[in-house]
């Protein structure tokens, strides 16, 4: 079940068949989005919300510390090595700067506040997850002189592009992995798609990523539909300490491709449902029909569940077994 990524022609394939919505997902969901807008977003102003970049200065003292800047993007320091994950800086998830989703509350760190960064994980190049504005400015700046780019296949091309050296970018074919430190860092199977437009879908690769300390394990699920291939990825890389899934811009149109809260919660199980449960995805764009909250309303009262889920910008240990629920959204 576990395998390379496989192409027909230009275009790479999901792990087991999907369905990705087109045109006539447009169509379908065209009035419900542009006409039921109430609650999608904030009523009122959010935070503000503020990072003490002096924290970097000191390490965790667990071992294994998150800053979440809301949806997907967050600082990991896990093992000595600081990475950071899915960075978008940018105003908008979007191709422009004038249209599109837009945030619903400023970055808590300032791209000059940023520490020094050993590496930057990219999953896909969805806007919401590489943002072109934020990666053309950090690839000027002294903190990420000495990044790896880990991204997967085809991605690459786009980070080049946006100013960061060739030499730099490491591509990642599913089950490939490279070295960071002390950390092994593999790239898994998604269920998913890729595409910056319309017409160059499935043409780059899309992944989640393992990153397996010596004393700790993180399995950062990026954007995926669920799948029988989890349970076989918790058993090869995990127990994981924190298990990073999306809760978030979910809709039975699309299910193929965005689990939602309920599917995080069964995917969370079938990962082995050790360790604590961080929701991403959530509570920065609005993407789909559902309000804002409810992503994370409907998985906050499920019995039994051990959910680690920060306030945006806070650096955060992570303590085996201690759960931290935020109520920052309320």
């Amino acid at each position: 079940m576990l395998e390379p990524a496989r192409r027909r022609g230009r275009q790479y394939l999901n792990p087991v068949p999907t369905k990705v919505g087109g045109f006539s997902t447009i169509f379908k969901i065209g009035p419900k989005f542009f006409f039921g807008t109430k609650a999608r977003s904030p009523q009122s102003p959010l935070g503000p919300f503020r990072t003490d970049a002096e924290v970097y200065s000191t390490r965790p003292h667990s071992g294994l510390r998150v800053t979440w800047m809301g949806h997907s993007t967050s600082i990991l320091e896990i093992d000595g090595v600081r990475i950071l994950i899915d960075p978008v800086w940018d105003e908008r998830a979007s191709p422009t700067t004038w249209s599109g989703p837009k945030r619903f509350f400023p970055a808590p760190l300032g791209l000059d506040e940023i520490p020094d960064i050993d590496a930057v994980l990219i999953s896909h190049d969805h806007y919401d997850h590489l943002g072109a504005e934020s990666v053309r400015a950090m690839a000027s700046r002294p903190a990420f002189r000495e990044a790896q780019w880990i991204t997967p296949l085809g991605v690459g091309a786009i980070l080049e592009k946006l100013g960061v050296p060739a030499e730099h970018c490491r591509e990642l074919n599913w089950m490939d992995s490279v070295g960071v430190g002390g950390l092994q860092i593999t790239a898994l199977p998604t269920r998913h798609f890729s595409g910056r437009s319309l017409l160059n879908r499935f043409e780059t690769l899309w992944a989640s990523f393992a990153i397996v300390g010596p004393q700790h394990r993180v399995y950062y699920g990026a954007d995926s539909g669920e799948w029988s291939g989890f349970r076989e990825i918790g058993m090869q890389f995990g127990p994981f300490d924190l298990t990073m899934l999306e809760i978030g811009a979910s809709d039975p149109l699309w299910a193929d491709i965005h689990m939602g809260p309920d599917g995080a919660v069964r995917s969370f199980q079938a990962l082995g449902g050790h360790g604590l449960l961080m929701p991403i995805h959530w509570g920065l764009f609005d993407l789909a029909l559902h309000y804002w909250t409810q992503p994370i309303e409907r998985i906050w009262g499920v019995a039994e569940l051990k959910l680690w889920s920060p306030a945006p910008g806070v650096p955060t240990e992570v303590v085996k077994g201690e759960e931290l629920r935020s109520e920052w959204w309320r």
